[in-house]
């Protein structure tokens, strides 16, 4: 399996040069050449494997042996699963009036990026050991993926890892699960700033090869290509827990419902719907709604600044795993991909071409190769989808997954329909404490939540009309200095 880039360039690089990456010289991101297709006797034979049993099938498919053997690959993800709370490390609970919320978030950080992170972080350390070598990781978080990183790579002593989030925008507990983590290795970034604002000094060091080669330089967000790769795992076990049978011809399909800011869990529904899987996706978003408007309009254009929601974590205007959908969309034309890709760094408005809008909006059963559907959710809808949940279940819902629920509550006869549909439960409701009181709910926080408000805190803060960028390089070149 090889990996190129969504904007071309000189050449493909093997898993472990996908991994040890970040954004591309000319801002592209890493995707297999050629994507596997499963048919459907081996869609009935992986239906009664164990999530961990999918992602090691998965993980196979797009690994090269001679780079990870297997045996070495399976024993990579038990151990990142080891720490899950749950048995199953994912869990999917079947309540009233048909909906299916899958719980992504059984890991340390209660958040469904520990579930591709502690692979990734188990993958790298893989490849360095081998290569006594040592890198450093640029983050940039809405909420979750700074914990998720930092738990993953956290005491390793050939990693740094630098997470910018964004202060004040991040519930209590994201930004606490960050700060209060004092290793040598870790060094965290109140940043004045929103989500967005906070990617491009990351873009800016990617930018600059020599700094960038010099420093090992490399991110763990979802430009990354191993934390999709591991999400795809998500979609095949969502259908297989979902679907009422596989015996039929053609397969039954499963609508999956995923709430997504930077667009990679939709990005692996997408890859896992080229690879056979007969699901619809709907991406459901808040009030930053630039996803669903380029799936129902075609227009992928900033729409004002960044909008403060319940579901904060959600909270991005550049979703920069679209571009990845695109790329698969034009089916791999590398040169569009560019042209529009550059177009929107500059004028931070794009109008889809009529193509790529019609397979992006083909929401059909006649066209379930190409299916997206999207929809948006106010902190008003995320509100009554928490209630309602609660009072029909008793069963408390994150506010990101309530903008999930909140589409499936939404659509008619929600019970009762024939295509069913799953959920994707991206966060614990224990991580929102703020959402969960306004909805007039009581928060049920344990104890290893509730803790970290009396540990001690750790962070740099970075000011409007500093440059970030500078800073950053500099304590970069500090630590490397002092390592």
């Amino acid at each position: 399996m090889e990996y190129v880039s969504t904007r071309g360039g000189p050449g493909a690089v093997d898993f472990e040069g996908a991994l040890f990456s970040g954004y591309e010289p000319n801002g592209g991101l890493f995707m297999p050449s050629a994507v596997p297709r499963l048919d459907a006797p081996t869609l009935r034979r992986w239906s009664a494997f164990s999530y961990p049993q999918l992602v090691k099938e998965l993980c196979s498919l797009f690994v090269a042996a001679e780079l990870v053997p297997r045996r070495d690959l399976d024993d990579l993800i038990d151990k990142a699963f080891s720490r899950f709370r749950h048995k199953d490390v994912v869990h999917l609970s079947r309540l009233k009036d048909g909906l299916n919320v899958l719980e992504l978030w059984h890991g340390a950080t209660y958040a469904f990026k520990d579930l591709s992170l502690s692979c990734t972080g188990q993958f790298l350390q893989y490849f360095l050991e081998k290569k006594q070598k040592h890198v450093t990781i640029l983050v940039g978080t809405s909420g979750d993926t700074g914990s998720s990183a930092i738990e993953s790579v956290r005491g390793q002593k050939n990693m740094d890892i630098f997470v910018l989030l964004p202060h004040g925008l991040c519930s209590q507990i994201q930004e606490l699960q960050m700060t209060t983590v004092i290793e040598e290795n870790v060094h965290v970034f109140a940043v004045h700033g929103t989500s967005d604002e906070i990617e491009e000094p990351i873009k800016e060091l990617f930018a600059d090869a020599d700094f960038a080669r010099k420093h090992n330089l490399m991110s763990l967000n979802s430009i990354n290509w191993s934390r999709i790769m591991v999400q795809i795992a998500h979609h095949f076990y969502a259908y297989f827990q979902c679907a009422p049978s596989l015996d039929t011809t053609p397969l039954p399909v499963v609508e999956i419902v995923v709430p997504t800011g930077g667009g990679g869990n939709i990005t692996a529904g997408c890859i896992a719907q080229k690879m056979g899987l007969p699901i619809r996706l709907v991406a459901v978003v808040n009030s930053n709604d630039i996803i669903h408007r380029a799936v129902q309009h075609g227009d992928f254009s900033l729409s004002g600044g960044v909008k403060a929601t319940l579901a904060s974590a959600m909270d991005i205007q550049e979703p920069y795993n679209m571009e990845r959908i695109l790329w698969l969309l034009s089916d791999g034309d590398s040169n569009l991909i560019k042209t529009l890709m550059e177009q929107f760094s500059v004028s931070k408005s794009l109008k889809l071409p009529e193509d790529l809008h019609r397979k992006a909006s083909s929401f059909t059963h006649t066209c379930l190769s190409q299916t997206l559907g999207s929809c948006t959710a106010s902190d008003e809808d995320i509100v009554r989808a928490m209630r309602r949940c609660w009072e029909e279940n008793r069963y408390l819902l994150c506010p990101h997954s309530a903008v999930a629920a909140h589409y499936h509550y939404a659509q008619p006869g929600c019970g009762s329909r024939s295509t069913p549909r799953c959920c994707l439960a991206p966060a614990s409701a224990a991580k929102f404490r703020d959402a969960v009181l306004s909805a007039g709910l009581v928060p049920d926080v344990p104890p290893e939540i509730s803790v970290l408000t009396t540990l001690e805190t750790r962070s740099t803060p970075l000011k409007k009309g500093e440059d970030w960028a500078k800073t950053l390089r500099e304590q970069i070149e500090d630590v490397t200095r002092r390592r």
